[in-house]
């Protein structure tokens, strides 16, 4: 049975936060992939255009061997949610051990996503803690047990890891608000990927 990572999200756009996280799932986690999942839907979410997003992500993950982006919702029309993900991916990668990388904001609200509690008991949960939030691994570590806990009160199980990151004080708004200010991103995103974002002008006022 092989073991692949699941980690989905906007990537509006990918930024050196994000690599590092897969990263460190691999090397912390047994897993052998992370599939890298833009939402083209994103629910409560205004998101650049799903075409760039995807491009952005294959230039910047195109040189790791483990990495491997999806367009698995290229041609979803409606709400992109995650249990949809796991089942289409699932049918081309069968006799698989799924793990899915959130966020802690992300994995917090996982009681409330559309079929959440269902989801819940599919993957073994890899969480990334707070890069700007300044928690502990001590305070990730119980904010994580209380959503456990949320869970299994509705007879849910839940497998979660939290992920040991140094913290980057970076974040595709943070990338967003600097570009569209006029300031550098170098350092925070890729260099093909800052290029990609100059070339097509995707967050300046005028994109808008």
């Amino acid at each position: 049975m092989q073991h692949i990572a699941i980690f989905g999200g906007t990537f509006d756009p990918i930024h050196y936060g994000h690599l590092l996280i897969a990263e460190t799932a691999l090397e912390q986690i047994p897993i052998e992939k992370v599939i890298w999942v833009p939402s083209r839907n994103p629910p409560h979410k205004k998101a650049a255009a799903f075409e760039h997003r995807l491009s952005m992500l294959q230039l910047a993950t195109r040189d790791h061997p483990a990495f491997t982006v999806s367009s698995v919702e290229m041609n979803h029309a409606g709400t992109s949610y995650a249990i949809d993900t796991l089942i289409n991916l699932s049918a081309g990668y069968p006799n698989t051990y799924w793990y899915w990388i959130v966020g802690l904001d992300t994995f917090q609200t996982l009681p409330r996503w559309y079929r959440g509690h269902e989801l819940a008991q599919m993957c073994n949960w890899l969480v990334a803690p707070r890069l700007l939030g300044g928690e502990t691994i001590a305070q990730s570590e119980l904010i994580c047990k209380q959503v456990k806990q949320q869970l299994e009160n509705q007879s849910d199980a839940i497998h979660w890891h939290l992920l040991h990151i140094p913290l980057m004080g970076v974040s595709s708004s943070l990338v967003r608000k600097l570009y569209r200010a006029g300031k550098s991103i170098r350092y925070l995103v890729p260099e093909d990927v800052k290029h990609y974002i100059a070339d097509h002008d995707l967050y300046s006022d005028k994109s808008e």
